[in-house]
């Protein structure tokens, strides 16, 4: 059931996506008198769904739900309809229009896609607010991952302060860490005292190729094992829902990280753990796999561990925020591609399965619409690239001939939309076999 809900949300958040990123392109090309031959949600390779023709455009919904399209009379697209090309130009045609108005038809769905997603953004500020968490009010300080423990953090901070400014919300202390080049962070540690610790130039690469993406986490007071998965390494070495760990390698434990940072760094390595079930302990013994997990789940919620406050916004605040909201995703997006051109990286990119993981497995407008304006932003930035087939690939051609005054021969751009083509299906190909290893190992 958890995944045809999040297939559903999924499809629906790439359905609205889709056919308002068209509409980018069908309206400029209807506003510049340029025939539209067809528009499609999803491709139609072979057959439609569903078709119906009205004036000079077929509107229909393919079958293949990999994107959608509009085709227009006298350009090179996807379709490569080089019959269409060999005849003499008709004014109604794409490449009849002067190159600006190409131009603005091409940004049409880019521009849609990025003001979708800063207009979602705004009215979810507009409609429910925004939580967050004041510096302090992490109940039981936060967890440092090894890394930063190296670097002087203590389990039980309190982060003050990032680069001399009190942060909103102090949750987004590992966003900044990862992504805005953190110089300072002040912290109270647990006996009460203030420091300021440095974080040393390329902090955020060691904690990526150390696979730790959260360099502080909430600390749970909590060491319970909620869900014991079927045939994990916990069930086989006899863990049941319900234990209460007390200890690990005969270390008392008292906070979930306690176990955590033990299991993750002890990849197929035996350890023992010590459990309170029914009032009576029991030590066993268990070896993590190989990526550091033994198949269990805590499931804490977050108002155990942090005192979460509210902040409710005005129309006009929200549109600021919103924007501003917008601004920050588009370049938190662009940094990670940092992390995606390295070797751990080029193995950690999915495709539709990782994106349907962003969705709950529990219907949440609020959550569907937040997931809908990032995913609206990933399309504006991925579309923009100048890759032959893409969006961006056009952009670049136009805007050399608007600088050259020379357009490039209809050969050329035939080749170079054949090549982008099969750059992108490798990609598709790639990213989405990632995904399927990923769920046949259990990744």
């Amino acid at each position: 059931m958890d995944f045809w809900i999040k297939a559903a949300q999924l499809l629906l958040s790439l359905s609205i996506l889709i056919v308002l990123h068209e509409l980018g392109h069908f309206i400029p090309a209807r506003i510049f008198k340029t025939r539209v031959e067809k528009f499609y949600l999803f491709f139609d390779a072979g057959f439609s769904l569903l078709k119906f023709k009205k004036g000079e455009t077929e509107y229909g919904i393919g079958w293949l739900p990999l994107g959608g399209y509009v085709k227009i009379a006298g350009m090179i697209d996807e379709s490569l309809d080089e019959e269409q090309l060999k005849k003499a130009p008709e004014p109604w045609e794409f490449r009849s229009k002067p190159a600006w108005q190409r131009l603005i038809i091409m940004l049409g769905g880019v521009t849609v896609n990025l003001i979708l997603g800063f207009f979602i953004y705004m009215m979810l500020l507009f409609v429910w607010g925004q939580d967050y968490v004041k510096p302090g009010d992490v109940i039981h300080g936060f967890a440092a991952s090894p890394i930063m423990e190296e670097l002087g953090f203590q389990d039980g901070d309190q982060v003050l302060k990032i680069d001399g400014k009190v942060p909103f919300n102090v949750l987004d202390v590992n966003k900044e860490i990862l992504f805005h080049d953190v110089k300072t962070i002040e912290v109270m540690h647990p006996d009460g005292t203030v420091e300021t610790l440095k974080v040393k130039e390329g902090t955020d690469m060691d904690l990526f190729q150390a696979g730790e993406m959260q360099p502080f986490s909430p600390r749970i007071k909590r060491a319970v094992f909620d869900s014991v998965f079927a045939d994990s390494p916990a069930m086989k070495a006899g863990f049941q829902n319900g234990d209460k760990v007390i200890a690990v390698n005969n270390n008392e434990v008292v906070y979930w990280n306690e176990l955590t940072e033990v299991v993750q760094s002890s990849k197929s390595k035996e350890i023992s753990i010590t459990v309170l079930r029914n009032d009576s302990s029991l030590t066993l013994s268990v070896i993590p796999d190989e990526k550091g997990t033994i198949g269990v789940q805590n499931k804490t919620k977050p108002e155990e561990v942090q005192i979460i406050s509210h902040k409710d916004y005005g129309f006009g605040e929200s549109l600021a925020k919103g924007f501003s909201y917008g601004i920050g995703t588009l370049n938190d997006y662009i940094t990670q591609f940092k992390f995606v051109f390295t070797k751990k990286g080029s193995t950690g990119v999915g495709g539709f399965g990782a994106i349907g993981g962003l969705f709950p497995s529990a219907w949440d407008w609020q959550v569907f619409w937040e997931r809908t304006a990032f995913i609206s932003i990933i399309l504006a930035f991925m579309n923009i690239l100048p890759i032959p087939a893409l969006d961006g690939g056009h952009v670049l051609f136009l805007i050399y001939e608007m600088i050259s005054g020379k357009a490039p021969s209809d050969k050329f751009l035939t080749r170079a939309q054949i090549i982008g083509m099969v750059i992108l299906f490798s990609l598709l190909l790639y990213a989405n076999g990632l995904d399927i290893y990923r769920w046949l190992t259990g990744g």
